[in-house]
């Protein structure tokens, strides 16, 4: 790296050329350095994660958790503003402000690594999808006895104002936990995606305002950018947040984990479904409804695992040979429609664009030929509006594939129907989530890609 290569060459040792190197960087970065003549590399991170795996005779560095831990538990943390000078044995922190060094004992990490085995599952994606059950069980026993959940909802409840921060697949959990916190506690929440938050809302940001911010593994960094943003705005910080540890859970003021482990595939399944139980069963404690709801999600999720999959399955062969469909959505739902499309894209890589359903009429009609796929995602609360946009889509010749609970009006007009539990409004967009994932899987199985690994895509973003 030319910053420290500059001044080793003036003749200062590696702790202090990067030292000198540091105050003239400008951004976030996590970077490892070494010199040929040195037995030592050393690494440096300002905004980004970065975490050192200590084994018995060896060290490693990350900017990701989870690719250290079949290597070793016992991991040290770095903090921005510090240097690591790692050897084959032992590690030494140096400080960037005077080069001091910092004592700081490693922790244990014991965390259950058995996702990161596939269990006979051909791929992690289907086995995650899988676990969507167990991982919201785990959930609602965590929040029945967190004592988080009280100072966040009192949070919540005065905030002057309300944002939910994400990216991706958490941003479109952040738009469904604001339908459900207007819906069950009469609380406007303002989602925003976290690189257009500092843009569009950080400048009328005031103290009393309260943001959640979401990520699976705490280290996004558009969504640390927004959280550096916003607190120097005054608002108070609270997270969602999936690996312990990580560099959300340090800046939030109260989190909440989403126990679900890890999640070794790229495109996010049973993370994203926490995210949106976590919201549900917020905003129904802040609007004071019985939370008895939320305890009938593990069964749903399972029972629609089994019911769904042969149908995913037999449906699966008709969009052979289609580069381009939609997934609509509306309500509760239309968050479902953007994550089914996002799931469509990075798997399938065909294009796939997740919309409002009453949108569709407005422009994107245009591109229904014959036979062209539209998915419509529809509440047991919005059948005649579905079959509304179902007939514009069957008229023009296009293939009209609903998923939505049992209703006689869309067996008559669309062309195919996966049938969900029945679950009622607020449960409904969860169920649907299914389908979509698992389409999206064997679809892009069928089209010969690896559903884990993405081409262009990482699990944890960590640049800007």
């Amino acid at each position: 790296m030319h910053a420290v290569e500059r001044y080793v060459k003036r003749g200062f040792d590696m702790i202090e050329s990067i030292r000198r190197a540091y105050t003239d960087l400008e951004g976030d970065y996590a970077f490892v350095i070494g010199r040929a003549d040195d037995e030592r590399l050393f690494a440096l991170k300002k905004g980004s994660g970065l975490v050192i795996g200590l084994g018995e005779d060896f060290t490693c560095v990350s900017s990701d958790l989870p690719s250290i831990l079949p290597l070793t538990r016992r991991i040290v943390r770095v903090r921005d503003g510090e240097i690591v000078a790692l050897r084959h044995g032992s590690v030494e922190i140096h400080r960037v402000e005077d080069g001091r060094v910092v004592e700081r004992e490693p922790e244990e990490d014991n965390e259950s690594m058995d996702a990161a085995q596939k269990g006979g599952y051909p791929h992690y994606m289907l086995k995650e999808i899988s676990e969507q059950p167990k991982a919201a069980q785990d959930l609602v026993h965590l929040l029945e006895a967190s004592p988080h959940v009280t100072p966040m909802i009192e949070a919540m409840t005065t905030a002057r104002h309300l944002y939910l921060v994400g990216c991706g697949t958490s941003y479109h959990a952040c738009l469904l936990g604001s339908v459900y916190l207007a819906r069950l506690a009469r609380r406007a929440a303002i989602p925003v995606l976290a690189p257009q938050f500092i843009a569009q809302y950080c400048p009328a940001v005031e103290p009393g305002d309260v943001g959640i911010f979401v990520s699976q593994s705490g280290e996004t960094k558009d969504v640390l950018n927004a959280v550096e943003a916003a607190r120097g705005r005054g608002m108070r910080i609270l997270g969602l947040v999936n690996v312990l540890g990580s560099t959300l859970t340090r800046e939030s003021e109260v989190y909440l984990p989403l126990a679900c482990g890890y999640e070794i595939s790229v495109p996010a399944t049973k993370t994203f479904t926490n995210q949106v139980v976590a919201f549900l069963a917020l905003a129904l404690r802040m609007g004071r409804h019985p939370s008895d709801i939320v305890a009938q999600v593990p069964h749903l999720l399972e029972k629609t695992l089994e019911e769904v999959e042969p149908q995913v399955r037999a449906l699966e062969p008709s969009l052979k040979g289609h580069d381009d469909l939609y997934v609509l959505g509306y309500g509760l739902t239309y968050p479902i429609a953007l994550e089914g499309a996002l799931k469509l894209k990075e798997v399938t890589y065909a294009h796939c664009e997740g919309m409002l359903s009453t949108e569709f009429k407005h422009g994107p009609l245009s591109a229904v030929t014959q036979d062209y796929p539209v998915l419509f995602v529809g509440g047991p609360d919005n059948v005649p509006l579905l079959v509304s946009g179902i007939n514009e889509t069957t008229c023009r010749g296009g293939r009209a594939i609903a998923i939505a609970e049992e209703d006689p009006r869309l067996q008559v007009n669309a062309h195919d129907l996966i049938l969900l539990p029945q679950a009622g409004a607020l449960l409904n967009p969860l169920l649907a989530t299914i389908p979509l994932q698992l389409l999206a899987y064997f679809h892009g199985v069928a089209r010969g890609y690896d559903p884990d690994f993405p081409r262009n895509l990482s699990k944890t973003l960590t640049v800007d």
